[in-house]
Protein backbone atom coordinates (compact mmCIF):
# COMPACT_ATOMS: atom_id res chain seq x y z
CA UNK A 1 0.00 0.00 0.00
CA UNK A 2 1.53 3.51 -0.74
CA UNK A 3 -1.05 6.20 -0.35
CA UNK A 4 -4.36 4.75 -0.94
CA UNK A 5 -6.58 5.47 1.95
CA UNK A 6 -9.58 6.18 -0.49
CA UNK A 7 -9.18 2.33 -1.96
CA UNK A 8 -8.79 0.63 1.96
CA UNK A 9 -13.17 0.76 2.87
CA UNK A 10 -13.98 -1.07 -0.27
CA UNK A 11 -11.14 -3.32 0.06
CA UNK A 12 -11.74 -5.06 2.99
CA UNK A 13 -15.04 -5.13 2.71
CA UNK A 14 -14.51 -6.98 -1.26
CA UNK A 15 -11.82 -9.14 0.63
CA UNK A 16 -13.31 -10.13 3.24
CA UNK A 17 -16.51 -11.33 1.37
CA UNK A 18 -14.66 -13.08 -0.72
CA UNK A 19 -12.26 -15.01 1.60
CA UNK A 20 -15.50 -15.91 4.01
CA UNK A 21 -16.72 -17.76 0.53
CA UNK A 22 -13.87 -19.76 0.32
CA UNK A 23 -14.79 -21.08 4.08
CA UNK A 24 -10.61 -21.37 4.44
CA UNK A 25 -8.53 -19.57 7.55
CA UNK A 26 -6.80 -17.09 5.82
CA UNK A 27 -5.02 -13.38 6.95
CA UNK A 28 -4.76 -10.31 5.38
CA UNK A 29 -1.12 -8.67 5.53
CA UNK A 30 -1.08 -4.75 4.19
CA UNK A 31 2.67 -3.88 3.90
CA UNK A 32 2.55 -0.10 4.04
CA UNK A 33 5.41 1.03 2.11
CA UNK A 34 6.03 4.63 3.59
CA UNK A 35 2.65 6.22 2.69
CA UNK A 36 2.49 10.31 2.66
CA UNK A 37 -1.15 10.03 3.75
CA UNK A 38 -3.50 8.48 6.38
CA UNK A 39 -3.32 4.59 4.79
CA UNK A 40 -1.42 3.53 7.77
CA UNK A 41 -4.02 4.72 10.59
CA UNK A 42 -7.11 3.64 8.22
CA UNK A 43 -5.20 -0.08 8.13
CA UNK A 44 -4.55 -0.07 11.77
CA UNK A 45 -8.36 0.92 12.43
CA UNK A 46 -9.30 -1.81 10.48
CA UNK A 47 -6.74 -4.72 11.82
CA UNK A 48 -8.27 -3.61 15.47
CA UNK A 49 -11.53 -4.25 13.84
CA UNK A 50 -11.17 -7.54 12.32
CA UNK A 51 -8.38 -10.13 13.83
CA UNK A 52 -7.85 -11.21 10.66
CA UNK A 53 -6.15 -7.92 9.26
CA UNK A 54 -2.02 -7.34 10.09
CA UNK A 55 -0.22 -4.42 9.12
CA UNK A 56 3.36 -3.79 8.55
CA UNK A 57 4.78 -0.60 8.48
CA UNK A 58 7.83 -0.57 6.36
CA UNK A 59 10.67 2.46 7.67
CA UNK A 60 10.18 4.22 4.41
CA UNK A 61 9.17 4.01 1.12
CA UNK A 62 11.26 0.86 -0.57
CA UNK A 63 9.31 0.67 -3.40
CA UNK A 64 6.36 -2.13 -4.88
CA UNK A 65 9.15 -4.67 -5.19
CA UNK A 66 10.69 -4.78 -2.09
CA UNK A 67 7.00 -4.48 -0.01
CA UNK A 68 5.75 -7.10 -2.04
CA UNK A 69 9.06 -9.34 -1.12
CA UNK A 70 7.88 -8.51 3.13
CA UNK A 71 4.48 -9.57 2.40
CA UNK A 72 6.02 -12.86 0.96
CA UNK A 73 8.35 -13.04 3.95
CA UNK A 74 5.51 -12.76 6.86
CA UNK A 75 2.86 -14.79 5.30
CA UNK A 76 2.06 -17.79 7.07
CA UNK A 77 -0.36 -19.66 4.74
CA UNK A 78 -0.39 -22.42 2.86
CA UNK A 79 -0.90 -20.42 -0.14
CA UNK A 80 0.12 -17.03 -0.41
CA UNK A 81 -2.04 -14.18 -3.02
CA UNK A 82 -0.13 -10.70 -3.46
CA UNK A 83 -2.52 -8.41 -4.63
CA UNK A 84 -2.63 -4.51 -5.16
CA UNK A 85 -4.66 -2.12 -2.92
CA UNK A 86 -6.04 0.16 -5.54
CA UNK A 87 -8.38 -2.59 -6.63
CA UNK A 88 -7.66 -3.47 -10.31
CA UNK A 89 -6.62 -6.91 -9.38
CA UNK A 90 -10.48 -7.85 -8.33
CA UNK A 91 -10.42 -9.65 -5.22
CA UNK A 92 -13.14 -11.64 -6.35
CA UNK A 93 -11.22 -13.83 -8.73
CA UNK A 94 -9.17 -15.34 -5.37
CA UNK A 95 -11.99 -17.71 -5.70
CA UNK A 96 -10.60 -19.01 -9.45
CA UNK A 97 -7.25 -19.02 -8.03
CA UNK A 98 -8.11 -21.31 -5.24
CA UNK A 99 -9.80 -23.28 -7.33
CA UNK A 100 -6.77 -24.03 -9.72
CA UNK A 101 -4.65 -24.53 -6.66
CA UNK A 102 -6.72 -27.40 -5.35
CA UNK A 103 -6.23 -28.89 -8.74
CA UNK A 104 -2.78 -29.24 -7.81
CA UNK A 105 -1.00 -26.33 -9.78
CA UNK A 106 1.46 -24.38 -7.41
CA UNK A 107 1.29 -20.80 -9.03
CA UNK A 108 -1.73 -19.60 -10.67
CA UNK A 109 -1.12 -16.34 -12.25
CA UNK A 110 -3.76 -13.85 -13.07
CA UNK A 111 -3.74 -13.08 -16.60
CA UNK A 112 -5.31 -9.77 -18.17
CA UNK A 113 -7.32 -9.65 -21.33
CA UNK A 114 -7.94 -5.64 -21.38
CA UNK A 115 -6.24 -3.29 -19.06
CA UNK A 116 -8.79 -0.07 -18.39
CA UNK A 117 -8.58 2.93 -17.05
CA UNK A 118 -5.04 3.35 -18.60
CA UNK A 119 -3.58 6.09 -21.69
CA UNK A 120 -3.06 3.76 -25.33
CA UNK A 121 1.04 4.69 -24.57
CA UNK A 122 0.83 2.86 -21.63
CA UNK A 123 -0.70 -0.19 -22.83
CA UNK A 124 1.38 0.00 -26.14
CA UNK A 125 4.63 0.12 -23.73
CA UNK A 126 3.40 -2.58 -21.85
CA UNK A 127 2.72 -4.79 -24.43
CA UNK A 128 5.87 -4.59 -26.29
CA UNK A 129 7.75 -4.50 -23.18
CA UNK A 130 6.67 -8.03 -22.04
CA UNK A 131 6.89 -9.42 -25.76
CA UNK A 132 10.72 -7.93 -25.40
CA UNK A 133 11.38 -9.29 -22.23
CA UNK A 134 10.09 -12.85 -23.45
CA UNK A 135 12.20 -13.08 -26.04
CA UNK A 136 15.63 -12.60 -24.50
CA UNK A 137 14.72 -13.54 -21.14
CA UNK A 138 16.49 -16.97 -19.89
CA UNK A 139 12.84 -17.60 -18.23
CA UNK A 140 9.41 -17.38 -19.94
CA UNK A 141 7.70 -14.56 -18.55
CA UNK A 142 4.36 -14.51 -18.83
CA UNK A 143 2.32 -11.79 -21.21
CA UNK A 144 -0.11 -9.24 -19.64
CA UNK A 145 0.73 -10.68 -16.07
CA UNK A 146 1.56 -8.33 -12.96
CA UNK A 147 2.04 -9.63 -9.13
CA UNK A 148 -1.56 -10.73 -8.89
CA UNK A 149 -0.74 -14.88 -8.59
CA UNK A 150 -1.16 -17.49 -5.99
CA UNK A 151 1.94 -18.78 -4.87
CA UNK A 152 1.90 -22.67 -3.26
CA UNK A 153 3.92 -22.54 -0.26
CA UNK A 154 6.37 -24.39 -1.72
CA UNK A 155 6.95 -21.76 -4.04
CA UNK A 156 6.98 -19.06 -1.13
CA UNK A 157 9.57 -20.82 0.49
CA UNK A 158 11.49 -21.07 -2.92
CA UNK A 159 11.15 -17.36 -3.52
CA UNK A 160 12.46 -16.53 0.32
CA UNK A 161 15.63 -18.11 -0.73
CA UNK A 162 16.09 -15.39 -3.62
CA UNK A 163 18.62 -12.33 -1.70
CA UNK A 164 18.98 -10.10 -4.62
CA UNK A 165 18.12 -6.59 -4.51
CA UNK A 166 17.39 -5.35 -7.39
CA UNK A 167 14.07 -7.24 -7.76
CA UNK A 168 12.21 -8.16 -10.60
CA UNK A 169 9.29 -10.46 -8.80
CA UNK A 170 7.85 -11.04 -12.18
CA UNK A 171 10.58 -12.85 -13.47
CA UNK A 172 11.30 -14.50 -10.04
CA UNK A 173 7.86 -15.58 -9.94
CA UNK A 174 8.37 -17.53 -13.51
CA UNK A 175 12.24 -18.33 -12.43
CA UNK A 176 11.43 -20.81 -9.17
CA UNK A 177 9.24 -22.86 -11.48
CA UNK A 178 6.50 -25.73 -10.12
CA UNK A 179 3.65 -25.87 -11.64
CA UNK A 180 2.27 -23.04 -13.27
CA UNK A 181 -1.19 -22.11 -14.96
CA UNK A 182 -3.44 -19.11 -15.29
CA UNK A 183 -7.17 -17.75 -14.97
CA UNK A 184 -8.27 -14.72 -17.54
CA UNK A 185 -9.46 -11.37 -16.22
CA UNK A 186 -10.70 -7.78 -17.30
CA UNK A 187 -8.85 -5.56 -15.26
CA UNK A 188 -10.86 -2.84 -14.23
CA UNK A 189 -9.95 0.96 -13.74
CA UNK A 190 -8.31 2.11 -10.30
CA UNK A 191 -10.96 2.47 -7.50
CA UNK A 192 -10.15 5.87 -6.73
CA UNK A 193 -6.50 7.69 -6.34
CA UNK A 194 -4.16 8.02 -9.35
CA UNK A 195 -1.08 5.81 -10.10
CA UNK A 196 2.59 6.72 -8.46
CA UNK A 197 3.47 4.83 -11.59
CA UNK A 198 5.07 8.01 -13.94
CA UNK A 199 6.83 7.36 -16.80
CA UNK A 200 10.66 7.60 -15.24
CA UNK A 201 9.64 4.70 -13.10
CA UNK A 202 8.40 2.70 -15.24
CA UNK A 203 11.38 2.86 -17.35
CA UNK A 204 13.71 2.07 -14.08
CA UNK A 205 11.46 -0.88 -13.93
CA UNK A 206 11.69 -2.05 -17.65
CA UNK A 207 15.63 -1.76 -17.22
CA UNK A 208 15.46 -3.57 -14.16
CA UNK A 209 12.79 -6.80 -15.83
CA UNK A 210 15.77 -6.46 -18.57
CA UNK A 211 19.00 -6.74 -17.45
CA UNK A 212 17.55 -8.78 -13.60
CA UNK A 213 16.98 -12.21 -16.56
CA UNK A 214 19.00 -11.12 -19.15
CA UNK A 215 22.64 -10.31 -20.75
CA UNK A 216 21.89 -10.01 -24.13
CA UNK A 217 22.41 -6.29 -24.02
CA UNK A 218 25.59 -7.30 -23.31
CA UNK A 219 26.74 -9.80 -25.92
CA UNK A 220 24.81 -7.70 -28.29
CA UNK A 221 27.62 -5.25 -28.10
CA UNK A 222 29.68 -7.98 -29.31
CA UNK A 223 27.99 -7.99 -32.55
CA UNK A 224 27.57 -4.55 -32.69
CA UNK A 225 31.23 -4.25 -32.71
CA UNK A 226 31.77 -6.61 -35.47
CA UNK A 227 29.81 -5.08 -37.95
CA UNK A 228 31.16 -1.52 -37.58
CA UNK A 229 34.67 -3.06 -37.86
CA UNK A 230 33.30 -5.15 -40.81
CA UNK A 231 31.83 -1.69 -42.40
CA UNK A 232 35.33 0.12 -41.65
CA UNK A 233 37.52 -2.54 -43.56
CA UNK A 234 34.91 -2.65 -46.46
CA UNK A 235 34.97 1.04 -46.85
CA UNK A 236 38.64 1.09 -46.03
CA UNK A 237 38.89 -1.15 -49.18
CA UNK A 238 37.03 0.76 -50.99
CA UNK A 239 38.98 3.96 -50.75
CA UNK A 240 42.29 1.90 -51.63
CA UNK A 241 40.96 0.40 -55.02
CA UNK A 242 39.11 4.34 -55.74
CA UNK A 243 42.78 6.00 -54.97
CA UNK A 244 45.03 3.61 -57.15
CA UNK A 245 42.46 3.81 -59.44
CA UNK A 246 41.35 7.62 -59.85
CA UNK A 247 44.58 8.86 -57.62
CA UNK A 248 44.93 10.60 -54.13
CA UNK A 249 41.39 11.37 -52.48
CA UNK A 250 41.10 13.48 -49.69
CA UNK A 251 38.24 13.23 -47.64
CA UNK A 252 36.37 15.80 -45.93
CA UNK A 253 36.07 17.17 -42.77
CA UNK A 254 32.18 17.03 -42.70
CA UNK A 255 32.72 12.72 -43.29
CA UNK A 256 35.14 12.74 -40.67
CA UNK A 257 33.21 14.05 -38.23
CA UNK A 258 30.29 12.31 -38.37
CA UNK A 259 32.16 9.16 -38.34
CA UNK A 260 33.80 9.98 -35.49
CA UNK A 261 30.66 11.38 -33.32
CA UNK A 262 28.98 7.99 -34.67
CA UNK A 263 31.77 5.89 -33.12
CA UNK A 264 31.58 8.13 -29.92
CA UNK A 265 27.91 7.91 -29.62
CA UNK A 266 28.30 4.07 -29.97
CA UNK A 267 30.97 3.87 -27.54
CA UNK A 268 29.26 5.53 -24.73
CA UNK A 269 25.99 3.76 -25.29
CA UNK A 270 28.39 -0.04 -24.72
CA UNK A 271 29.77 2.20 -21.70
CA UNK A 272 26.35 2.68 -20.66
CA UNK A 273 24.95 -0.79 -20.68
CA UNK A 274 27.87 -2.10 -18.94
CA UNK A 275 27.77 0.54 -16.47
CA UNK A 276 23.42 -0.74 -15.64
CA UNK A 277 25.01 -3.82 -14.92
CA UNK A 278 28.34 -2.91 -13.16
CA UNK A 279 25.47 -0.80 -10.67
CA UNK A 280 23.24 -3.73 -10.26
CA UNK A 281 26.44 -5.63 -8.86
CA UNK A 282 27.94 -2.79 -6.61
CA UNK A 283 24.77 -2.67 -5.30
CA UNK A 284 24.00 -6.48 -4.21
CA UNK A 285 27.91 -6.56 -3.11
CA UNK A 286 27.22 -4.13 -0.45
CA UNK A 287 24.50 -6.84 0.74
CA UNK A 288 22.12 -4.60 2.54
CA UNK A 289 18.99 -6.14 4.54
CA UNK A 290 16.00 -5.03 1.70
CA UNK A 291 13.83 -3.30 3.88
CA UNK A 292 13.42 -2.43 7.64
CA UNK A 293 10.23 -2.73 10.07
CA UNK A 294 9.11 0.56 11.71
CA UNK A 295 5.99 -1.08 13.48
CA UNK A 296 3.51 -4.27 13.40
CA UNK A 297 -0.27 -4.37 13.81
CA UNK A 298 -2.30 -7.11 14.72
CA UNK A 299 0.51 -9.87 14.75
CA UNK A 300 1.34 -12.20 17.58
CA UNK A 301 4.32 -11.32 19.56
CA UNK A 302 6.19 -15.02 17.87
CA UNK A 303 6.06 -13.31 14.52
CA UNK A 304 7.93 -10.25 15.41
CA UNK A 305 10.32 -11.64 17.59
CA UNK A 306 11.46 -14.12 14.69
CA UNK A 307 11.71 -11.19 12.52
CA UNK A 308 13.59 -9.13 15.44
CA UNK A 309 16.87 -8.59 13.01
CA UNK A 310 14.62 -6.99 10.19
CA UNK A 311 12.74 -4.38 12.66
CA UNK A 312 13.42 -1.42 14.86
CA UNK A 313 11.78 0.11 17.47
CA UNK A 314 10.03 3.39 17.30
Amino acid sequence: MYNEENNLSQLFVRLTKTLTEIDMTYEIICINDGSQDNTLEKAIEFSKLDSHIKVIDLSRNFGKETALTAGIEYAQGNAVIPIDSDLQDPPELIIDLVAKWEEGFDIVYATRLSRQGESLLKRLTAKYFYRFAEKISDVPIPKNTGDFRLLDRKAVEALKQLPEHNRFMKGLFSWVGFRQTSVFFERPPRHKGKTSWNFWKLWNFALDGITSFSVLPLKLWIYIGLSISFFSFLYAAILIIRTIITGIDVPGYASIMVVTLFLGGVNLIGLGVIGEYLGRVFIEVKGRPLYFVRGFYGFDESIMTDNAEKSINI
